[in-house]
């Protein structure tokens, strides 16, 4: 299956953010925690060029944290910034000004040097969609300035957003590439909710997620579905969570739409515990 979803206002926000470079002190990129990797989007190094720029690791209360800390190692060895955070509750968001003032210390210094009044630091949040900058914003300005929601494609317009008098931060809509090179870079955002699930094959999602699960994660499955073994065969793993949960029609069918759903909202929603869907050896090359 392949996975693709570029709706015209992501090609349209690409053009806007190029435009509006020119106003932007540093580059708050927002990626997924549980996904560092797959939910960058390789055409934003393209467009935000030799901007300052800070990986923000959101959603870092969903993710293991083992290997988020991998993940922050990673980017700190390639000097990239990087913070874990959790939009949701606010962690980690104290970090976020003081980095940023920290990166751009030389800057303002030559500013003032010239003669030039201080003034709040101007920063672009850019993510994939569904990814949380919504939510980072509202937590940042302290109040509800952006539409929120846990589906992708809630922000469709860009907007200037007041935090204190310190900063200044650009939404963006969530813009995904328009086509995945890799497969499973598709299989994973659709597995966390980055992309629309009207679009997609939830079956083969979910036979994606179960596979990863049953390789990296085996214990949390036979805990979450009450299981005594891990079947080999994904049908009968299917059958199995399937029977646990009442998910069978008239007559013994399995309702295999029905399980997919299940098996996917609970992943979302932490059920089976902190998942992490990738790790920075599989990059390590890259």
């Amino acid at each position: 299956m392949t996975i693709q979803w570029f709706p015209g206002h992501m090609a349209k926000a690409r053009r806007q953010v190029t435009e509006k470079l020119k106003l932007i002190d540093i580059v708050f990129e927002l990626v997924d925690a549980r996904i560092p990797m797959s939910s960058r989007n390789p055409m934003i190094d393209e467009i935000v060029s030799s901007k300052p720029r800070i990986v923000l690791l959101n959603k870092a209360d969903k993710a293991d944290e083992a290997t988020t800390k991998k993940w922050l190692n990673y980017f700190k060895d390639k000097d990239i910034a990087a913070i874990a955070i959790d939009a949701q509750n606010g962690t980690g968001l104290k970090q976020i000004t003081s980095l940023s003032k920290e990166l751009l210390k030389e800057k303002f210094d030559k500013m003032a040097a010239k003669g030039i009044k201080p003034r709040a630091i101007r920063a672009l949040i850019i993510g994939i969609p569904n990814v949380g900058k919504s939510t980072l914003i509202n937590r940042l300005a302290k109040r509800n300035i952006t539409k929120t929601g846990d589906r992708p494609g809630v922000t469709t317009a860009q907007q200037w957003v007041k935090v204190g008098k310190e900063l200044e931060l650009l939404d963006t809509p969530g813009i995904l590439w328009p086509k995945f090179e890799d497969e499973m870079v598709g299989f994973k955002l659709a597995t966390t909710g980055a992309i629309k699930d009207t679009i997609l094959n939830l079956q083969e999602i979910t036979v994606f997620a179960l596979n990863f699960l049953k390789e990296h994660y085996p214990k949390r499955l036979l805990e979450r579905y009450g299981l005594e073994e891990l079947p080999e065969d994904i049908v009968e793993l299917f059958d199995e969570i399937a029977k646990k949960r009442g998910c069978v029609m008239s007559g013994g069918y399995i309702d295999y739409d029905k399980t997919s759903e299940l098996v996917l909202r609970e992943i979302r929603a932490d059920k089976l515990g902190r998942l992490s869907f990738e790790t920075p050896t599989e990059y390590q090359e890259i």
